[in-house]
């Protein structure tokens, strides 16, 4: 969709609604607080047990896609419930295998979580 000429304020405005939309998945989403505390934990265990740089953009990356995910099935499980108030097959469908999405994602994350901190918190011991 172009919507006109480009425009540094309708750019800035974007980042607005963007940060709108991340301050709505944190303090409306049960689930994305949860995810953050984990968050929270990853980053204190990577100063802790002082991560590599490379390390450091695995747990970034996986924190953000995460994040991601949860704001993905939230924001499809809005539109669901906009679009059909009523149960509907296809829209518990729909709702199921975003959640199923960011199961997925975070067990990933968990996965390479272990894969980081677990050696080095063996060798601490």
């Amino acid at each position: 969709m172009n919507s006109g000429p480009f425009s540094w304020r309708k750019r800035a405005r974007g980042f607005v609604y963007a940060w709108r939309g991340i301050k709505a998945l944190v303090l409306t989403e049960h689930n994305a607080r949860i995810h953050c505390v984990a968050a929270l934990m990853a980053l204190a265990a990577g100063w802790v047990l002082r991560i590599s740089a490379g390390e450091w953009v695995a747990v970034v990356l996986c924190i953000g896609a995460v994040l991601m995910a949860e704001g993905f099935n939230s924001a499809i499980e809005a539109v669901c419930d906009m679009v059909s108030p009523e149960r509907h097959p296809l829209i518990g469908r729909a709702k199921d295998i975003a959640a199923g999405a960011v199961l997925l994602m975070a067990v990933a994350a968990a996965l390479a979580g272990g894969i980081i901190f677990i050696p080095k918190i063996i060798a601490l011991l």
